[in-house]
């Protein structure tokens, strides 16, 4: 029996995300810093929510369900929450955040696609749906990124220049990393939760663009025997936890994948093509125009 699909709203960058919580405007496209005790008498919605972006924020005061995936996160014993792209996220109706305080950190994943810490990002363990704890911290760890997140408001604030994002991209590095060390010192003697069919589907995703060598075009069929499940029930089961299914799943790695190419490696437009597997370049063209409003070669001489 199918389950009903709810309805979901797609944040694709960071102004969308902060328009639909009523949020002040970014002062960098690709990246903002909220500060959450401003937003204790915003309205927040309870639609699910699917964000094309990262967030790493630090909560207090809240008083309610928070839903990561399918499962509540869990507030009790943490404070440090983790949301990575293309997943979802959801409130409470009685969700209250009068005595919230901390810090949110949103960013989109475009920012980090020139620089080593767009592939290390995805090996950080705290933005899959496996965790749904948040990451209790010492008033000493908390001190030291707040320090961090200062310096990382203090360089975004500043008019943008051609040194910008390799600042604020070293600057994240060493936050995530500081996270990794944290993350791994609460949790290394806890066995990891056996992987459900998301997360799995997830897993194979991920090695699959990782790849380094020309490959064929994934198929949902793929997929779905790699999961010994039909293609029809896994796609409803992504469209119904994510709002996605799979063949959107697999255009968005596609793109990210592409982008990746694009700006990290000498390749032509055809041969970049090819790499993900491409038969006709204008097809590849198509899809990436359609999925980001440029073609390659507009994208890859927008961010030079």
């Amino acid at each position: 029996m199918k389950q009903t699909t709810q309805n979901f709203r797609v944040l694709s960058t960071v102004t969308d995300y902060t328009r639909f919580y009523n949020l002040p405007a970014p002062a960098h496209p690709l990246l903002t810093i909220i500060n959450l005790e401003e937003a204790r008498c915003l309205p927040h919605p309870t639609t699910p929510v699917v964000q094309q972006l990262y967030t790493v924020a630090l909560k207090r005061g809240i008083k309610g369900t928070i839903y990561y995936g399918r499962q509540s996160y869990d507030f009790a014993e943490g404070v440090l929450f983790f949301l990575g792209p293309d997943q979802v996220f959801a409130v409470d109706e009685t969700l209250d955040i009068s005595e919230i305080n901390g810090w949110m950190l949103v960013f989109h994943p475009d920012l980090l696609l020139k620089y080593p810490l767009a592939k290390k990002i995805l090996s950080y363990g705290f933005f899959s749906y496996q965790s749904h704890e948040a990451l209790h911290l010492s008033a000493k760890e908390e001190g030291l990124l707040a320090g961090m997140i200062n310096g990382i408001r203090m360089e975004y604030e500043q008019p943008i220049d051609a040194f910008s994002q390799d600042v604020l991209v070293s600057q994240l590095d060493v936050l995530l990393s500081y996270a990794n060390r944290f993350y791994h010192r609460q949790f290394h003697t806890r066995r990891t939760a056996e992987h459900d069919l998301l997360t799995r589907f997830e897993a194979l995703l991920s090695a699959y663009f990782a790849r380094e060598t020309e490959q064929p075009l994934p198929t949902v069929q793929h997929f779905a025997d790699a999961l010994h499940v039909s293609p029809a029930y896994l796609s409803d089961m992504l469209r119904t936890l994510t709002g996605q299914n799979t063949q959107q799943h697999i255009h968005n790695a596609l793109i990210n994948k592409a982008k990746q190419l694009l700006l990290s490696t000498s390749l032509t437009i055809n041969e970049t093509a090819y790499q993900l597997g491409f038969e006709y370049p204008q097809y590849f063209t198509r899809l990436f125009k359609s999925k980001t409003g440029l073609t390659p070669a507009a994208f890859r001489f927008s961010v030079q």
